[in-house]
């Protein structure tokens, strides 16, 4: 690696390395975003698995004691 030979080389450098830094700080937050939303979307999802699940056997649940009393009035008359 050679010493810069002026100020306007040194001034380019700098600004080559301020505009690299710029730039990998916007990609890491971006990443940092990604993954946030990501995990949003996993515990959305988790949620919604888990409230379906519980009303469908919630819905059998009632599906059966209904089929039981209607089993019990069809059996008595």
């Amino acid at each position: 690696m050679s010493m810069p030979e002026n100020d306007q080389e040194v001034r380019e450098r700098l600004h080559s390395l301020e505009t690299a830094q710029a730039v990998q700080v916007a990609t890491q937050t971006g990443a940092q975003a990604t993954q946030a939303a990501t995990r949003a979307g996993q515990a959305s999802t988790t949620a919604a698995a888990h409230a379906g699940t519980w009303s469908t056997m919630g819905a059998g649940g009632a599906c059966l004691i209904a089929g039981i009393f209607l089993g019990l009035a069809i059996a008595k008359s």
